[in-house]
């Protein structure tokens, strides 16, 4: 059967699942994708995207119109399954596997023999030996090797490396990672990414593929860390911290990244701690790395709370942004978010207004806290006493600077650090 002929079954329709069920069915294969969400089904039988992702609506539409893209809710008979779900950590930062087993329990009955599954969440060490035990314990007539004459099953890890705003570019553009529990399933696994891939594709054995995704993110991780350390030194010592690592950074061997509220996204604010719950002893920069950057929304808060002293218990406060990098809707992981909730508790009295111009609403963890509500930017600014910038999204970076005369600002992402040098009178830290 040629890889064209086959019909990929994509479980999890998310930032990930989507995109890659959509460049695959555009590539000419017959994708069926699979949700457990009816709304997120019913959007991509429409030909809809029901998120934020440049060119993937052209991409879906397309797609479903050519009949190669369907979505249900029900696993269906495929020859290869990508499995792109949820991986989250627990309370203790040990990986919650439950949604990745979930998928196993739909694709185990549909197995007959010499299909490919491969695991493209991103998952701690041996997941995707995790997840053949599982399907194999529910199949026990299927095998990986064909022992005793028994339907060989292959299972591979293959890592998506892409970042929001650009994933239909990068899909296709960057290199790709595929790691096979074998040899066959790796080349098997191969083949198919070649369909739409265009950077090189890297062979290694699934392990090392799982390892591989999180050292990468556990690197950007550590360099952040570095970066919102230096801030928070920056402000003890009266520094400008981003005129600091502008001077630092023109040493030819030197390259600080920006600091900023925190870390967040599904990847570099939740893959180091996989490496740390997989080698605890062992992880000790990686482990330190994560404690500093989660501990940067408590010092913005308490940034925050300062400046909204000499406006009184009854402060408006506008904090600009939720999403969790500019000019997105993704929410997850988001520091913004935990900083307004923490400001809304910790000021019960002030106003919080939220400018966020990528949603149409406030997510659960602010919806029911009653002095916080959505404003669009200008009003938000407009109202408030202290404006807090927590996401740099290009409609902050162009606000009319005279609607910030008189303001205390806290800028975290350093979009308005030369506003005073352009002569309007504000209080700006961070």
């Amino acid at each position: 059967m040629t890889t064209t002929s086959k019909t990929v079954a994509v479980i999890g329709l998310g930032y990930i699942g989507l995109p890659t069920a959509a460049i695959l069915a555009t590539n000419g294969i017959n994708v069926i994708g699979v949700d457990v969400n009816q709304n997120t089904v019913d959007a991509v039988n429409r030909g809809e995207v029901p998120f934020v992702e440049p060119d993937l609506g052209v991409h879906v539409a397309g797609a479903v119109s050519q009949g190669n893209l369907r979505a249900t809710t029900e696993t269906p008979a495929a020859q290869a399954y990508i499995v792109a779900v949820p991986t989250p950590f627990r309370e203790d930062h040990s990986a919650d596997l439950s949604y990745i087993e979930a998928a196993a329990r739909g694709i185990a009955p549909q197995l007959v023999g010499d299909e490919l599954v491969i695991l493209e969440s991103t998952s701690p060490p041996r997941a995707t030996r995790h997840l053949a035990e599982y399907i194999l314990a529910l199949r026990p007539d299927l095998s990986l090797d064909g022992a005793g004459g028994a339907p060989v099953i292959h299972f591979a890890h293959c890592p998506e490396r892409v970042l929001p705003g650009r994933v239909m570019i990068e899909l296709v553009t960057n290199d790709r990672i595929v790691g096979g529990i074998t040899s066959a399933a790796a080349e098997l696994a191969k083949d198919l990414y070649a369909v739409f891939c265009q950077g090189e594709i890297l062979v290694t054995d699934d392990v090392t593929a799982e390892m591989a995704k999180l050292v990468e993110n556990s690197y950007r991780d550590v360099n952040i860390a570095f970066a919102n350390e230096l801030s928070v030194i920056s402000d003890k010592l009266d520094i400008d911290v981003w005129e600091l690592i502008r001077l630092a950074n023109h040493h030819p061997r030197v390259n600080i990244l920006q600091p900023g509220p925190g870390v967040g996204g599904h990847c570099i604010a939740v893959d180091p701690w996989f490496i740390v719950a997989a080698a605890p002893t062992e992880s000790k920069l990686i482990r330190t790395a994560r404690e500093v950057n989660d501990s940067k929304p408590e010092w913005v808060v308490e940034q925050v709370r300062k400046a909204a002293e000499s406006f009184g218990s009854e402060a408006k406060i506008a904090t600009l942004g939720l999403a969790f990098k500019a000019n997105i809707d993704d929410l997850r992981e988001s520091p913004a978010i935990g900083i307004t909730a923490a400001l809304a508790d910790e000021l019960p009295t002030a106003k919080v207004l939220v400018a966020e111009p990528h949603v149409e609403a406030l997510p659960k963890a602010l919806a029911n806290r009653r002095n916080v509500e959505l404003a669009n930017t200008e009003d938000a600014i407009a109202q408030a006493d202290v404006v807090v910038v927590l996401v740099d999204h290009d409609e902050f970076k162009s606000v009319d600077s005279g609607l910030l005369a008189g303001k205390a600002i806290v800028d975290t992402r350093g979009i308005w650090r030369e506003l005073t040098s352009k002569g309007v009178e504000a209080a700006i830290t961070l």
